[in-house]
């Protein structure tokens, strides 16, 4: 299949995607009645454009972050969470919670953006001038535990059980209930994350020959690295403000597409995007058709879906080491 073909597959799975999302539900609302001036076309416009919408804006985030970090460390177990940032965005939404000044949803956006910012200042801080690979895998180790800890004894002294359950919810991570207020705040900060990241191309190939030949090219490793984390902030930071955490987007899709797309690191980058918007939307879609009143959250499926393909992506990187 040609590079052109493939990525008019993937725009076709977004788009079915989309039409997916505003359909599906507990009420199904036929495309017929969506710019009606009736219940069902209310539902639409109230409750799931902005939720497809913000829904394939994340996964497209996600998506493109993992391919971009899994070209940068040369890991192809990298992913954002993997740096720190989804598990330090979720500790400053969590304190919101614990502290009682996530009043509003701009508050709460607020607190989860300055958790992933100083977090990945505290990155570039322990990383250091050199940048290396492995110094940002160890770093982003150290500040992912932190926040994971720091999370749970948030949880574990939350004064009333109320708020005890308001955290767990959050964590879990879910597209219910958003809006276009929390469309309105999380785009434009994903938007600019994105760029950011999809601007690291050139480089990202030049790492891929080798530290010491990209750097003989014209890499600029610095810049590369500025780039990665204001990129990752700003773009993972607000999807993670915006719906909690979901995970195993950015591990899942690039590894998907890789076979299709090749290994150039910038080869993989559009396609992990559009990948991870249709993977989302689609998941988004089928959480809302369990049984039950309420629905299965969007952060415990992807985990339902993430965790086999992690345990069979090891299995694979076991049976190909010359140790194994």
């Amino acid at each position: 299949m040609s590079r052109g073909l493939a990525l008019a597959v993937l725009a076709a799975l977004v788009a079915l995607g989309l039409l997916a999302s505003l359909a599906a539900g507990k009420v199904w609302v036929p495309p017929s009645a969506w710019l009606a001036d009736t219940p069902g076309g209310w539902i639409i416009f109230e409750l799931r454009l902005p939720r497809a919408i913000l829904g394939a804006a994340i996964g497209a985030v996600l998506g493109l972050s993992g391919a971009v970090l899994q070209g940068y460390l040369r890991n192809p177990l990298a992913d954002p969470a993997i740096v720190g940032v989804s598990s330090s965005a979720a500790l400053g939404a969590v304190a919101a919670i614990f502290f009682g000044i996530a009043v509003s949803p701009l508050a709460m956006f607020a607190c989860a953006m300055a958790g992933a910012g100083i977090a990945m200042l505290a990155l570039v801080a322990l990383v250091g001038r050199t940048g290396n690979a492995i110094g940002f895998i160890l770093a982003g180790s150290v500040l992912s535990s932190l926040a994971a800890a720091l999370t749970a004894f948030l949880v574990s002294i939350a004064p009333n059980p109320f708020a005890t359950q308001e955290i767990i919810n959050w964590l879990m991570g879910a597209l219910t209930d958003r809006g276009m207020t929390e469309l309105a705040m999380a785009l434009p900060f994903m938007a600019v994350g994105a760029v950011l990241l999809a601007l690291t191309a050139r480089s990202l190939d030049l790492l891929n020959l080798g530290e010491e030949t990209a750097l003989s090219l014209g890499l600029h490793p610095h810049r590369t690295q500025a780039l990665i984390v204001a990129g990752l902030a700003l773009a993972v930071g607000a999807s993670v403000a915006a719906t909690g955490v979901v995970g195993f987007v950015g591990l899942v899709v690039p590894h998907l597409l890789r076979p299709i797309f090749g290994q150039r690191p910038s080869a993989l980058l559009l396609p992990s995007a559009l990948g991870g918007a249709a993977l989302l939307l689609f998941a988004d879609s089928a959480v809302r058709l369990t049984p039950g009143a309420g629905e299965v959250r969007l952060g415990v499926a992807m985990a339902l879906i993430g965790a086999p393909f992690f345990f069979a992506l090891l299995l694979n990187l076991r049976r190909r080491a010359p140790w194994g």
